[in-house]
């Protein structure tokens, strides 16, 4: 069912979506993302926290709206070092429909539409929505900085 016509995510956003009691498990990189989104800066206020637990949910009103959904990897202690979401049946398909709304999706070292998978269940870190926020992500993941 078509919700709306000629969907079209803005350029850049004013949400953000991540389960930040991880904050602590994600690479530095990431943490700085979040902590900029939340800061905002002199020319640009603030983005606002908006998580639901739920993918799809969040996805749509940032979709709509702009923004940018995060599920980043955790270090390296963690189950999910390579991500949580799985590529073809939760990261793929929504970066083909957030491409086709002119938006982004990442992994931060990668673009998701470029990975050529390597399993039926491969899990990777998501940051996903309008493009100047996941550019901004992608910049700083490769900026890098201590874990």
């Amino acid at each position: 069912m078509l919700s709306h016509a000629n969907i079209r995510i803005p350029a850049s956003g004013k949400y953000f979506s991540v389960n930040e009691s991880y904050f602590q498990l994600w690479d530095t990189p990431i943490q700085r993302f979040v902590e900029y989104l939340r800061s905002g800066n002199s020319v640009k206020k603030p983005h606002s926290s908006r998580y639901s637990g739920s993918l799809t949910a969040d996805f749509h009103r940032i979709l709509l709206e702009g923004g940018v959904y995060l599920y980043p990897s955790e270090k390296k202690a963690s189950s999910k070092k390579s991500g949580k979401l799985r590529l073809l049946y939760e990261a793929a398909p929504l970066s083909f429909v957030v491409h086709q709304a002119g938006g982004i999706s990442s992994t931060g070292a990668e673009r998701i539409l470029d990975i050529q998978p390597n399993d039926l269940s491969q899990r990777v870190p998501l940051i996903i929505g309008s493009a100047e926020d996941v550019i901004l992500a992608e910049k700083l993941c490769r900026e890098g900085g201590s874990s």
